[in-house]
């Protein structure tokens, strides 16, 4: 994956009104499809405060919400007004991968392994842009300490890493 420039206030409008419509969306198919299926196979109505034994259907109506949303989010994944959010999801996926074997990773860097230096290098400034177009700035300070760490490790060893070499064929190889 490569580093694209992303516009934050553009980014953040698209994923609010995306997250209102997927909720939106969930809310009323669940509430729909729990009432269509209580309509068919629901239990007649129960006279006080017993319970209606319905929560099965209500729950079916929820899953069935949540399957419908999924193929819908499935669908338009790849449209051009989700290009910004997609990258982002797809980079967390990746930061993810990188995260779970950041340990091994750091210990190859230590030893100077260009491969392991070039996955920090790109971990780094992808983690400082999803954190920026995210608003965590709570964590932003130790990802540009890191990040300075890596730059002046490959300043000092006198390597040619860019952003750009980052391949994700290097998760394996480290």
């Amino acid at each position: 994956m490569k580093l694209i420039s992303i516009n934050k206030q553009q980014y953040r409008q698209q994923l609010n009104k995306l997250l209102i419509g997927l909720v939106s969306c969930l809310t009323l198919l669940s509430l729909g499809f729990g009432a269509i299926l209580i309509a068919f196979f629901g239990q007649t109505p129960v006279a006080g405060s017993e319970s209606t034994g319905n929560f099965h259907l209500n729950l079916m109506g929820v899953i069935l919400a949540v399957v419908f949303c999924s193929l819908i989010m499935n669908i338009i994944k790849t449209k051009p007004f989700m290009h910004d959010i997609y990258w982002v999801w797809q980079m967390k996926q990746l930061h993810n991968r990188i995260y779970r074997k950041l340990t091994k990773i750091v210990a190859a860097a230590d030893k100077n392994e260009p491969d392991a230096i070039t996955i920090l290098l790109f971990y780094y400034h992808t983690q400082k842009q999803v954190y920026e177009l995210d608003n965590n700035t709570l964590t932003l300070d130790a990802v540009n300490q890191n990040i300075q760490k890596v730059e002046s490790q490959i300043a000092q060893l006198n390597l040619s890493i860019s952003l750009d070499d980052f391949d994700i064929a290097l998760l394996g190889e480290v």
